[in-house]
């Protein structure tokens, strides 16, 4: 079973592209890549999912969108949980300039057999798509009290919180449920494409910031194939729009400040 993780682009510039692969007990990283156009995107995902392999893709973009004003209900629910963390999500609606693009990539994923799945039997491989959302995923995963502030702001700062990512998904990820191992068991041509450092000038760290963000969400795909509602929140349903948010791990409070760069 391989997970996608999708950082999508929602009007304009690159996605970040991240494909994994369960296998042997744990998650490996197959690839991460950063892609312009939907075409792009489209072909990269042909290459790594063959038209009848099982595979979950993990969209951070609002997919289905009912509503023509407003903010849909999973929108809502993220201010209503995740308000204090700094983590509400920005409303969507049809009369937004991102409405066609997004509503039309997750209809162009259902042509490919992936169908929305905000309701699943855990671990049945088949071929699902689902709306996800870093920034709270990374709050629960991490045990975080706030968002890591890694896309807004100066330069530096930006490269903190990023820095802080990188170092929670090497040091955390793998001791969670479902693994992610990124040992020197991976073979070599496969770890490197994990980003070893992180860049001090703003166009790579933008490139690496998106990379790393379609890595979370391909992580959430896995979580949620994995375990299914008895450890992951839905926010919404396939009538309002949803989003997959990892629940918060037990015993796992401020488990990220163990980790945090001194």
């Amino acid at each position: 079973m391989k997970f996608i993780g999708i950082d999508l682009g929602w009007t304009s510039g690159a996605s970040g592209l991240c494909c994994l692969e369960w296998s042997d007990g744990s998650l490996h990283l197959l690839d991460l890549d950063r892609q312009q156009t939907t075409t792009d995107i489209l072909n990269w995902i042909d290459k790594w999912t063959a038209p009848s392999e099982p595979a979950m893709i993990a969209v951070d973009a609002p997919t289905l969108i009912p509503n023509t004003t407003g903010m849909r209900l999973p929108d809502k629910l993220t201010h209503q949980h995740f308000r204090h963390y700094h983590a509400g999500c920005y409303p969507a609606n049809l009369g937004r300039p991102f409405a066609q693009h997004t509503i039309e990539f997750g209809l162009t994923l259902e042509a490919r057999g992936f169908a929305h799945a905000p309701i699943i039997t855990p671990q049945i491989p088949g071929r699902y798509q689902i709306e996800v959302y870093p920034h709270p995923a990374i709050v629960h995963l991490f045990g975080l009290t706030r968002i890591l502030k890694y896309k807004k702001g100066k330069l530096s700062d930006r490269r903190l919180e990023l820095l802080k990512l990188h170092q929670y998904i090497l040091n955390i990820l793998p001791s969670l449920t479902p693994s992610l191992n990124l040992s020197s068991l991976c073979p070599p041509s496969l770890y490197g494409s994990f980003p070893q450092e992180i860049p001090t000038a703003g166009i790579a760290l933008k490139a690496v910031e998106d990379q790393l963000d379609s890595l979370i969400c391909a992580y959430v795909a896995a979580h949620w194939w994995y375990w299914g509602s008895d450890r992951n929140w839905v926010l919404g349903d396939s009538t309002t729009g949803y989003i997959v948010i990892p629940a918060p791990t037990i015993n796992h409070s401020k488990l990220g400040d163990r980790f945090v760069a001194k």
